[in-house]
């Protein structure tokens, strides 16, 4: 069962203002699923239909297989959500904030160890909220988000207001809970995030649903490449063109001692690196893939290509390349 999934999912504000056109949104059980698209998108006021904060124009939406607008508390018992500028109250402290939800919830979480698992200190856990920066108070909302344990996350710019280092750790925290199986939806507009973390992307663009998949799908589609470079002891002319012939291979090139092979997918840079292994001794490896700025401009510009839909792995080659 799809932990959300939307049909012909339509919101219109007036006459005038279509937010959310016609979406066909899937988002797996236990994946970490980014969403994403410029200021305007409609990626807001999918979330908030999905919570039941704003009502539907046309089509339906369903939530860890609950309808989101005729089941609303039953969806609310098993999320988490962090709100994009959620408000604390300032005279309570961080503790007091998550003993607050937990009584709310009725469940039996430590305070301490989800101040501990989203990198809150304990001296910070006392003081009040009031004087916390802009990330103290991210990581106290997510805290809050963790009460429960829940089945799915739902973060809005989880890490809007946190330095690089803080930024990471939060990177960190969202890969920890899918590893207990928990499934992620976040919207982001830090495109190196997403790109980090994320099993699949969806890309909205005007209210419509420009692109799902992984970022591999997404480069196949655009057919753009993938390229690789090695660095060898030695660049024979039997090797190049052993390259030339594998499949996916689109061009190969030597400059003294690198080999370098545009590929028309990320998994086709694991067979080069195997070939070449085979050989030659590789002293070094360079990957580089179209990123996910490109691709994201690329689909909100206008020149949009038919949608995207593909679950291959997105991590398994570069880990492969990468050791």
């Amino acid at each position: 069962m799809p932990a959300i999934e939307t049909t012909a999912l339509t919101k219109r504000y007036g006459e005038d203002v279509l937010a959310v056109d016609d979406l066909e949104l899937t988002v797996e059980d236990g994946e970490i699923f980014g969403f994403l698209g410029p200021n305007g998108a409609g990626k807001s006021t999918t979330i908030n239909m999905l919570l039941d904060f704003v009502r539907p124009s046309a089509g339906s939406a369903t939530v860890l297989g609950y309808d989101a607008q005729n089941e609303p508390e039953a969806i609310r018992e098993r999320i988490g959500v962090l709100p994009e500028g959620a408000t604390l109250y300032d005279r309570l402290t961080g503790r007091e904030h998550l003993e607050w939800v937990i009584d709310t919830k009725g469940t039996g979480d430590d305070p301490a160890d989800l101040l501990d698992r989203v990198g809150l200190e304990p001296q910070a856990a006392e003081r009040s909220a009031g004087g916390y920066s802009k990330g103290m108070q991210q990581r106290l909302g997510f805290a809050m988000a963790l009460v429960g344990d829940p089945d799915l996350l739902i973060l809005d710019e989880p890490s809007s207001g946190l330095d690089p280092t803080g930024m990471q750790e939060m990177r960190e925290i969202i890969g920890a809970e899918a590893d207990r199986g928990t499934t992620v939806f976040f919207s982001s507009h830090i495109l190196g995030e997403v790109e980090a973390v994320c099993d699949r992307v969806g890309i909205m663009n005007e209210g419509r649903l420009a692109a799902t998949g992984t970022l591999d799908a997404l480069r196949e589609n655009l057919d753009l490449d993938a390229s690789i470079s090695l660095t060898v002891e030695t660049v024979s002319d039997a090797l190049i063109a052993d390259l030339e012939a594998l499949e996916g291979v689109r061009s190969v090139t030597a400059d003294g001692s690198t080999i370098t092979a545009s590929c028309a997918t990320t998994p086709v840079k694991y067979d080069v690196v195997t070939r070449v292994g085979d050989a030659a001794t590789v002293v070094d490896i360079v990957s580089e893939d179209t990123s996910l700025e490109q691709l994201f401009n690329t689909y909100t510009n206008g020149e949009r290509p038919s949608q995207v839909d593909d679950d291959a792995d997105l991590a398994a080659v570069e880990a492969e390349v990468s050791t």
